[in-house]
Parts: C-alpha cells; structure tokens; sequence
C-alpha cells in the first residue's frame, strides 16, 4: 500500500514540475514580447525591434517607408511588391490617375518591356532584367499573391489589390 501511495506522490510531483516548466516558457514568450515596442499601423501589426526597425508581428522584416518607395501622383492607390532573382523585395506605394497597372508603371518608369501579340512583356522592373531569351528567367506578374490572369497592360486597377513583380525561371 505504501508503494502505490509513493508512485501517485511521484506523479502529483512530476505534473506539478511539468505544469510549472509550461507556466514559465508561455511567460517568458509573452515577456520577450511585451518588451517590445508595439504599433499597429494600417491594420498590420508591427513593432520596432532593437535597432528602431519595423518587423511585422510574424518576425519577418518590414521595409522602412521612405519617400523613394511613394511614386506617383493621383487619386487611385495600390501597393506593389517587387521580387528578385534572389528573393529581396522592395515595395512600393503607387500613386496614379491612369486606369490599368501596366499604364500607372510604365509611366512612373517602374517597368519596360517589348509589345508583342499578347501584349507588353515585360523585362525590366525596378531596373532589374529578366529576359527569358537570354537569361531563361522572366517577370511573372501576380494579384494578390496569385499568377495574374492578364497582363499588366490590361489589368485595372482596383483598390484593395495587391500586385507584385517576381523573377520566375
């Protein structure tokens, strides 16, 4: 009898150990955070880290807004998101009064291309080339982080939307 008595104290104590050991790593988690800076900017959670940079709350870094990242003039809006070989992104605040993202790019000279018969392709980003007949990679253009079903030339632009470049092979 005095052997079954042991073992329950044995388990009161070894959960009592586990659910102290859970207690302190959720404390230290939410301690790290609260330490912080937090901000809540345009519906995104962010906060600053040591360094004064915006991070957004997942832990991925957010680019600093700058001026140079606001192009344009106009009463429509849209975010564009540009992404290299390499992976890096800029994004860019667009400001236009043109109504198809293709016309809004060209025009703030964000994009260049060729016409050809399924209209602008487009090799130049950002200053970045990707050419398919010489490099084997290309601009591939999305909407809200799906492969676009048209082009940029003839893609409206809608608020709310968000449209990005990549280098695809």
């Amino acid at each position: 009898m005095k052997g079954k008595t042991h073992k329950k104290g044995l388990s009161f104590l070894l959960c009592m150990v586990l659910m102290v050991a859970m207690a302190l790593t959720i404390g230290g988690c939410n301690g790290r955070r609260k330490q912080e800076d937090q901000k809540v900017q345009g519906g995104q959670e962010t906060r600053q880290n040591q360094n004064g940079q915006d991070e957004e709350a997942d832990g991925e870094k957010m680019m600093p807004q700058t001026e140079d990242n606001v192009l344009g003039e106009g009463s429509k809006v849209f975010a564009l998101t540009v992404a290299d070989q390499d992976g890096a992104e800029t994004v860019f605040e667009i400001h236009t009064d043109q109504e198809t993202v293709g016309d809004a790019l060209v025009e703030l000279e964000l994009i260049s291309g060729e016409e050809g018969e399924y209209g602008l392709y487009v090799k130049t980003v950002n200053g970045i080339t990707a050419d398919y007949d010489t490099d084997g990679v290309y601009w591939a253009f999305y909407i809200n982080g799906e492969y676009a079903s048209s082009g940029v030339d003839t893609t409206k632009i809608t608020e709310g939307e968000q449209y990005s470049f990549r280098v695809e092979k």
